[in-house]
Parts: structure tokens; C-alpha cells; sequence
């Protein structure tokens, strides 16, 4: 076995590299790893690198699971030549299709002529089509048989695996299989190994981080990065998530080996738990919107992810429905239960495909005038459907959230974020459309002290204030923010006694208030509390205020500030402040709101 590490720390990190661990019996890992900025997801934006993990495992006959993008190609492929049975392999395995990773495959099969490549049948469909553009030959899918794929050396089979099959590799290998599609990944598969107890999770229990640990042993510092990959990944959809969940319980794992990030040994019940949490947050929100779409090419589905990262982040549940794999029973379900939809189409010959004209009249038969809706799609040569869905729901009598979108081709990264905010400003209008109501789960608890609910309904700014101690530079997050005066301007601030105040106890010290918009990430960031030594701004831009103290220059304004006064008043100061000097940095934006289900937690 071959290992591999980084440079040492004094060195430059090279941008790419594999290392190889053992895991398990028989079992070894291949993370291909990039320290580099990477924008892995639709919606991902951290600066943190990742790991893309491929697994390996050698019975009687030999797996290979999850073979990493095309950007590790040629490093994966000559990693791969340091095993004897590497072209032997008899089984490539697919938890999902997507054209980075087909890309490695076609090369992985010119080297593993006679392997068998395993995958769910709608993965199937997609490699057919991947295999179609290179005027290769899938004959059609029939499950539980082995199809010929069609490469060069016209040996390479497909095989369609079935929910709960198995495949016996040998020496106690038998690998169970689990289906467990989602609208970002309708062909998802898990499987669980026996024989080493590991549950290979794929976009579960994940993180884009890179680093040397293998495992999780530092799973407390991953807190915050798990939780952002989940909200960008699986925020929207948490009912099929919490639906995976289920089907996944009953394998006794003693190790999680996700798609990316560190393996998870040591917070399997921790991570779990956080999970089945975060769906439950997710599907108890106040408002809920359903997200209805199909996707020809990918690019109304990309479309979509962005859309709904955008609503989630402005604290709106979304159900996201692709319409291809989704019943009329559960579109029904959903259309009747949400308090906004929005539908998003190809043009197809002129025409929305079947799956939305199926979705469009549940609809009209279905939902409330009094619901919000939005449209959007993308088109290549003409794009007729959005425009015809966008009319039927407005003769029907419907409210719209934003403007109907069409986009031709692939859309842009600025598109992208136009289509996050979209998602942001439907929330905000679905706010302005809905009367204020107690959250659900909230509401159906009578253990819940009525005046603290009343309390939460107070709700503030998002904010950071930035300020300088002892030559360090200091952030934390607050929402208790208020304007106090207009001559000279100032505002109040409450901060907790445990948390960073010290360095705002005396009149005359200087601060910035950046105010944050809504549907960005700064708030996760400064959720982690400052450990000694750590620059709590590495990775974000920042520039530097006339006194001296950081601009985050992703908010939507900033105040200079200096302290007048404090006040003490139970388990926060109150600190009051004149503003000296500010500027909005994004005029088109919208302020960043924290709202509360109690008025026990920030």
C-alpha cells in the first residue's frame, strides 16, 4: 500500500494529490484532494478545498466505488497502476452519474476492460446518454441484466442494481444496496458492507474540507462545515433526506465513508442525530414553498438548486419536486400544503415536457389563487414554456414572486446568484403575502412557554462587529441591534457577558457594524466561536475602516462607530454607540433578518 501526505506546513501545498489509507477489512481509500478553491455544488462557495473519496475493495473478486471527477483523472489513474489488481477490477460502482465522473470512467475502462459497472437504473439512463454523446453504443436498459456498454473493447457490461439487491464479492463482502433517490440526485444509491461494517454514504455525512485526518477524530472543529454542506446541499431536500434516513437505519455502521470530506468513526450517533435535526428545522419552518421542475440538460435543474438555496436562506422551507421521478399523488400533496410554488421548465419542441404539464395541471386544479408563484426555465433554441406556464397561472388569477425567468444555454455563475436572489426576494414576498402565525412544531407544543414565544417574535438585524484587541482583529455575530438617536446618530447594542464584550467596555473604543444580506454565508462563519490563534477573517474579503478596523466587504452597508456608554443589564451589556461614518455597499440588497422561534436563543 501507497501513502501519501502533504508537504510539510512550511512548504507550498501542491494544489493536488492523493492519499491512500486502509480502512477496513480488505478496504482502502483513495482521496483524491485539492486544497484549492473549487466551486464543487451550484450553491458552494467555501474556500476550504475537499476530498473527493473512492473506495476500494478486494474479496474474491474486487469493487470500486465512486471513482473521483475528471479534474483527478490522470492523478487517480496513476495512483490506481500502484495495485497489481488494478486491472482486474471486476465491479465499478456508481452511488450516482454525473458527466465529471463519467468522464473518469471511460478512461478507467480502457484500463479495466472486463469490469461490470453497477449503478441504480435512472444512473443507467444517464450513462447511456453520457456514453450517446461520444457515438458510443448502451443498448437498453433491462434491469437485473448485464448490458453491453459499448466502449472500445466491447466487453464491459452494465449491471442495474435494485433497492435492497446484493452483490457477493466474496470473504464476507456482500454488498447490500439501499436506493435512495433525491431531486438532486434521483439516482443515489448507499451500500453497506458486512464484512468490514462500513455504510458507503455518498452525498450523506459529508464536508468540502481537505486535510491530512482521514477520519473524524477532530469532529467537533467539523461542526460548522458539516452543517454548510448540508444547508447547500440538502436544506432543500430534507424530506427525501430524512426519507434516506430511514431507509439506512438498520445497517449497525461502525464507520460512515461519505463522497468527501473525513470518513466518520468517532461522531456516527452525533452526525446522525445533527441530521435528522436539520430536516426536521428544515420541514418545521413557517412558510414552505414547493419547487417543481424537470430538467433536460441539467441546466433547469442547476437553475432550481440555486433558486432553493436562495429560499433557504432566508429561512423559507422548500419541498423540491423533480417532476420526472415524482408521483401526481405527491406533487398533490405538496402543491396543497405549501404556501408558494414555483415552477421551473425546458422548452421541449416548443412545449413544456409532459412531467410539467402533468405538475402545471395539479396546479390549476389544486392550489389557491391566494398562493404565490414564480417561473422559471432555460431553453436552447426557443423558449415558449416558461412563457406558457407564466400565462395559464396569471389568466388563473395567480400572484407572482418575481418576474418569469428564462435563461438560454447554460446558465452563468451571475445568473446563479440572480437566481439565489430570486429565491431570497419570493421569501421576502411570500412574508409580506402570509399573516404572522407561530411556526408548526412550535405551535402543537403546549410545554412551550407562551410568553417567550412572544418574545421571539422580536426580530433584529444581522450583523457583525468587527473591532480590534491587543493588536488582534475581532468578530462576532449579533441580531440585538437598535437605532437609539438621530442627533448625533447612534444605535444600542446587547451582548452576552460570556461572548466577546470586553474589547467594547470603555467609552471612546472604535467598531464597525457590518449590516449582512440576506442569502449570504457570513452568518455561518462567525457562528464558531474564536479560537486563540485563529485569523477569524482568513478567506473572506475584507478592507479596512478609517478606524482601523475591518470592512467585511460581502455585507450590505457598514457603520463606524465608537463606544459612549454601557449598561448593565442582566446576562448582557447594553452598549451604546454614536455612528461617525457608514456607507451601503449594495443598494439593490436586502437587510439580513434573524427570526426567532423563542425568545430563550438568539
Amino acid at each position: 500500500m501507497t501513502t501519501f501526505s502533504p508537504p510539510p506546513a512550511a512548504q507550498p501545498l501542491k494544489p493536488r494529490d492523493v492519499q491512500v489509507s486502509e480502512i477496513g477489512l480488505d478496504t482502502l481509500v483513495l482521496r483524491s484532494r485539492t486544497w484549492e478553491r473549487l466551486k464543487f455544488e451550484i450553491e458552494y462557495a467555501r474556500q476550504r478545498g475537499t476530498t473527493a473519496n473512492t473506495y476500494l475493495i478486494q474479496g474474491r473478486e474486487t469493487a470500486l466505488i465512486d471513482p473521483p471527477g475528471e479534474s483527478f483523472t490522470d492523478l487517480f489513474l496513476d495512483e490506481l497502476q500502484h495495485y497489481e489488481y488494478y486491472q482486474r477490477i471486476n465491479y465499478i460502482i456508481l452511488s450516482h452519474v454525473n458527466s465529471n465522473r463519467v468522464a473518469t470512467l471511460k478512461r478507467l475502462l480502457q484500463v479495466a476492460p472486463y469490469a461490470t459497472v453497477v449503478c441504480s437504473k435512472p444512473g443507467a439512463i444517464a450513462l447511456r446518454a453520457a456514453f450517446a454523446e461520444d457515438s458510443l453504443n448502451l443498448q437498453s436498459v433491462r434491469e437485473d441484466e448485464a448490458i453491453e456498454l459499448g466502449i472500445e473493447s466491447g466487453e464491459s457490461q452494465l449491471r442495474v442494481i435494485r433497492d435492497e439487491a446484493t452483490l457477493d464479492l466474496g470473504n464476507g463482502h456482500e454488498l447490500q444496496f439501499r436506493f435512495v433517490p433525491t431531486p438532486r440526485h434521483p439516482d443515489a444509491l448507499c451500500l453497506y458492507d458486512p464484512a468490514s461494517q462500513i455504510l458507503y454514504t455518498d452525498k450523506l455525512f459529508g464536508a468540502h474540507v481537505c486535510g491530512d485526518g482521514v477520519f473524524d477524530e477532530r469532529w467537533k472543529t467539523l461542526s460548522d462545515d458539516r452543517r454548510y454542506y448540508f444547508d447547500c446541499l440538502h436544506a432543500a431536500q430534507a424530506a427525501q433526506v430524512d426519507a434516506a434516513l430511514d431507509k439506512l437505519e438498520g445497517f449497525p455502521a461502525k464507520l460512515y465513508a461519505p463522497g468527501h470530506g473525513p470518513l466518520v468513526r468517532h461522531s456516527i450517533s452525533r452526525l446522525t442525530l445533527d441530521y435528522r435535526d436539520w430536516c426536521r428545522q428544515q420541514q418545521t419552518q413557517e412558510l414552505t414553498v414547493a419547487l417543481l421542475y424537470t430538467s433536460a440538460y441539467g441546466n433547469t435543474g442547476t437553475m432550481a438548486q440555486a433558486i432553493a438555496h436562495g429560499l433557504t436562506q432566508a429561512g423559507v422551507a422548500v419541498q423540491t419536486l423533480n417532476c420526472e421521478f415524482t408521483s401526481p399523488e405527491a406533487i398533490t400533496q405538496s402543491i396543497t400544503t405549501c404556501d408558494g410554488f414555483i415552477i421551473g421548465s425546458p422548452t421541449l419542441a416548443g412545449h413544456a415536457p409532459t412531467q410539467i404539464q402533468t405538475a402545471l395541471g395539479i396546479i390549476l386544479s389544486t392550489a389557491a389563487k391566494t398562493k404565490l408563484a414564480g417561473v422559471f426555465g432555460s431553453y436552447g433554441w426557443s423558449g415558449e414554456a416558461v412563457d406558457l406556464i407564466a400565462a395559464k397561472l396569471e389568466d388563473a388569477g395567480y400572484t407572482f414572486g418575481f418576474e418569469p425567468l428564462r435563461i438560454k444555454f447554460k446558465p452563468t455563475e451571475t445568473i446563479l446568484q440572480d437566481c439565489e436572489r430570486i429565491g431570497s426576494e419570493f421569501a421576502q414576498a411570500l412574508r409580506r403575502t402570509k399573516k404572522v402565525r407561530l411556526p408548526r412544531h412550535v405551535a402543537a407544543d403546549p410545554q412551550v412557554d407562551r410568553t417567550t414565544q412572544a418574545v421571539g417574535r422580536v426580530t433584529g438585524s444581522l450583523c457583525v462587529i468587527t473591532a480590534q484587541w491587543q493588536g488582534t482583529n475581532l468578530g462576532f455575530l449579533t441580531s440585538w441591534v437598535s437605532q437609539a438617536s438621530f442627533n448625533p446618530p447612534g444605535l444600542t447594542i446587547a451582548v452576552a457577558k460570556e461572548r466577546e464584550a470586553e474589547f467594547l467596555a470603555h467609552p471612546g473604543e472604535q467598531f464597525v457594524l457590518n449590516i449582512l444580506k440576506e442569502g449570504r454565508n457570513l452568518r455561518r462563519h462567525f457562528l464558531k466561536p474564536q479560537m486563540p490563534g485563529d485569523d477569524r477573517f482568513a478567506g473572506l474579503d475584507t478592507t479596512t475602516a478609517s478606524n482601523q478596523c475591518l470592512i467585511l466587504t460581502e455585507a450590505l452597508a457598514y457603520l463606524e462607530c465608537t463606544v459612549g456608554d454601557r449598561m448593565d443589564c442582566g446576562d448582557h451589556w447594553l452598549v451604546y454607540a454614536t455612528v461617525n461614518s457608514g456607507k451601503v455597499l449594495e443598494t439593490s440588497g436586502i437587510t439580513a433578518v434573524n427570526r426567532r422561534k423563542s425568545g430563550n436563543q438568539y
